[in-house]
């Protein structure tokens, strides 16, 4: 193949990945994170990324490497923003473009995050991280934040059945904030969109919660008519 722009400085390609994970059981929203393996910055920190081979598209990548690290495709992904800055890596002259990604923790392959060497990291727990990765990971939670207003986004992050109080916790994760028990199940609930199932969930208490699961095909139908998800 001919080089056409043989003159022109190369650059290196790299994506990295915002994995952002919920237990249904726990109350603060995660982030996968590792220690690096290798230098520069061996041994801190760091969101999971990789270098976009010659064969593959940016989303391809993207995707590579969250299955690689957890076992699961075919997840929520989302691409975020290029980093570009002259001297944001000290290895060399690298453009990182990010991608946002969301998955249930109780699906992922435990032994091939151990295998990493990858810890789920509460939001508030965070630890300092490798060149800019923390400001990477603060732009992703304020996108996740203004696509849960506006898209049921946040069903991504829980089991196929789930109770009212279990899809509270995920929304006050996401904002890190309390919502009124009250309003939250009446605004959730006078959408239309959960089918209330006759199973009970009573581990944490002795009445037990419903179970409901998301109807999609209800929410594309409701999308075409104007629907404003709204919490």
């Amino acid at each position: 193949m001919k080089e056409f722009y043989a003159k022109h400085p190369k650059i290196l390609v790299a994506v990295d990945s915002i994995i952002f994970g919920f237990n249904e059981n726990d109350y603060e929203l995660k982030v996968l994170l590792l220690k690096r393996k290798f230098e520069p910055a061996k041994g801190e920190w760091s969101l999971m990324g990789g270098f976009v081979n010659s064969d593959e598209s940016l989303d391809d990548a993207a995707k590579r490497i969250v299955e690689k690290l957890t076992g699961l495709e075919d997840v929520y992904m989302e691409q975020l923003y290029a980093f570009g800055e002259p001297d944001r890596d000290p290895g060399g002259r690298i453009i990182s473009v990010s991608y946002v990604s969301l998955i249930k923790i109780n699906e992922y392959d435990r032994e091939l995050v151990k295998q990493h060497g990858a810890y789920w990291i509460p939001l508030s727990e965070i630890p300092e991280l490798i060149f800019d990765h923390g400001d990477m990971v603060s732009k992703a939670l304020r996108k996740l934040r203004i696509r849960a207003r506006t898209q049921p986004i946040g069903f991504e992050l829980l089991p196929e059945k789930f109770t009212i109080p279990q899809l509270q916790r995920l929304y006050e994760a996401i904002y890190q904030k309390p919502f009124d028990k009250r309003n939250f199940r009446r605004k959730v609930l006078a959408m239309g969109l959960l089918d209330k199932l006759e199973e009970k969930e009573k581990e944490t208490s002795k009445k037990g919660a419903f179970y409901y699961k998301f109807n999609t095909s209800k929410y594309e139908e409701l999308l075409l008519k104007g629907l404003n998800f709204e919490l």
